[in-house]
């Protein structure tokens, strides 16, 4: 595990999502509380715990899945982690990029918290580009 928790939580449900795991368990810090509550809220993911074990807080995901006529599929959950510890990458409010015309969510940290391209646009809010979701 590297020091850049984004990318660890972006890497852990990736990794569970391709390997067709129903659940993921996360090193809980104040920012991945932040972003995993924004996927919550947008429907990436279908519901989060808290888990505590040795001194440690986790949170433990359940990852979104649909039923269908021929049996239960997983949808795809795709993150991409855009600025990095070693480049930072910041956007004006007009120039936040729309993913896939909008379907897709871009993960913003701002002077008032975490937040997505649209709540940062209809705040007039730049700052950093975390993620894009889609």
């Amino acid at each position: 595990m590297s020091k850049d928790t984004i990318s660890n939580l972006i890497t852990l449900i990736r990794n569970a999502d391709m390997a067709k795991k129903e659940t993921v368990r996360i090193p809980s810090t104040n920012i991945t509380e932040s972003v995993v509550k924004i996927l919550l809220t947008e429907g990436f993911i279908e519901n989060v715990r808290k888990h505590q074990e040795n001194q440690k807080n986790f949170l433990i995901l359940t990852l979104r899945y649909r039923k269908t006529q021929k049996g239960i599929y997983r949808t795809r959950t795709f993150l991409k982690r855009i600025s990095r510890p070693s480049l930072r990458i910041y956007s004006k409010y007009q120039r936040i990029p729309k993913i896939l015309g909008g379907i897709g969510i871009v993960i913003l940290s701002t002077s008032r918290g975490i937040m997505t391209d649209r709540e940062a646009r209809l705040q007039r809010i730049g700052g950093e580009i975390l993620c894009y979701v889609w």
